[in-house]
């Protein structure tokens, strides 16, 4: 189902109403869909690097939005919807001691999960399970996702095809390097 899905997403990169394909991907990744935006954001900027802001600025108000949805589902529809999603993902077991530390490294949560591979729609039922601050939620993703897709699309728009390979390959790794870093720096800074 899941190879279905991403072929669908593919093809659907290629469409004459793509912006508005990739605005319902990644609208639906952050609250509920498997599949990441990038697999249509990547083609569509390869395909018309002179639009590279635009189809990343499309992706990252689209995100936003989910992760509002996702937010709301954790808020006030947690277990009719937010469990069996979250279950879907294989995230149930830690999910008791998740909710008692989010709220204390929310802002990083959030953060790291824009950015990097991690499923943000996990993130963002929780934010709305624990009720994470709407603002910081808000303020958060909107960082993450906007530097999430911008990168990608600068990458994209400067070097064209060749850094493909390497998007999809390091990209992941990479981000979360950048964040572990960017945590390690502040608490540096907060405890010398």
């Amino acid at each position: 189902m899941i190879r279905r899905l991403y072929d669908w997403t593919i093809r659907m990169g290629r469409h004459p109403r793509a912006l508005w394909v990739l605005a319902a991907v990644s609208f639906a990744e952050s609250s509920v869909f498997p599949i990441p935006p990038d697999v249509l954001l990547i083609p569509m900027i390869l395909a018309q690097p002179r639009r590279a802001w635009l189809i990343a600025a499309v992706a990252l108000v689209a995100s936003v939005l989910g992760g509002l949805l996702g937010y709301a589902i954790g808020a006030f529809a947690y277990e009719e919807v937010g469990r069996p999603i979250l279950e879907s993902l294989g995230k149930t077991e830690s999910m008791e001691a998740f909710n008692t530390r989010f709220n204390d490294f929310g802002f990083w949560a959030v953060l790291t999960a824009g950015v990097t591979p991690f499923p943000y729609k996990v993130i963002t039922i929780m934010a709305g399970w624990t009720s994470m601050p709407l603002a910081v939620f808000m303020v958060t993703s909107v960082i993450a996702r906007g530097l999430r897709f911008f990168l990608v699309a600068a990458l994209l728009w400067k070097f064209g095809a060749p850094i493909r390979d390497f998007i999809e390959r390091w990209l992941g790794p990479l981000s979360i390097l950048f964040v572990v870093l960017l945590i390690g720096g502040f608490y540096l800074i907060r405890h010398l």
